[in-house]
């Protein structure tokens, strides 16, 4: 019998298909904007929104292209899965910064295909098919901070 390892406890009842796409959307504006994962994240049932720190105004066709490749991203049904590591032996790439200061050792890591890979103890979709939609409802950007907001809602 496999015993699952203690983590963290959890404070939040995410709704894991805006969770999911979550993760996916962080993905997506690393790979287009070369940017940070978002620090300011609200995500729920109904409309969520997150914010990124980017160099320049992403233009209308850009802010078109994010939602077409999320809905690409969701239509290819990766799976979602789930990994447990401790601090020593983390993929490349995986930044442990964001994590709370009383972190357990162990890990779970969630990786969605072979497109994203972070820690996170959060409930999740077990593949992006079951997302449903991604829809963007809007976007404000802040030139003096260079903050791009991207308010959306997934439509199961």
């Amino acid at each position: 019998m496999e015993i699952e390892p203690i983590l963290n406890t959890h404070n939040k009842e995410e709704f894991p298909p805006a969770h999911t796409a979550e993760h996916l959307l962080n993905q997506l504006m690393h790979r287009m904007f070369d940017c940070e994962r978002s620090r300011n994240a609200h995500i729920e049932r109904r409309k969520s929104k997150m914010t990124f720190t980017l160099t320049k105004k992403p233009s209308r066709q850009e802010e078109k292209e994010i939602e077409r490749e999320m809905n690409h991203l969701i239509e290819a049904n990766m799976p979602v899965s789930f990994e447990f590591t401790d601090r020593n032996h983390l993929p490349e790439g995986i930044e442990l910064d964001r994590l709370p200061g009383d972190a357990s050792e162990t890990l779970r890591l969630v990786r969605i295909g072979d497109y994203d890979i972070c820690p996170c103890i959060g409930k999740h979709v077990r593949s992006t098919a079951q997302i449903g939609r991604f829809e963007m409802l809007g976007t404000n950007w802040d030139e003096s901070t260079h903050q791009f907001r991207i308010r959306f809602k997934v439509i199961p």
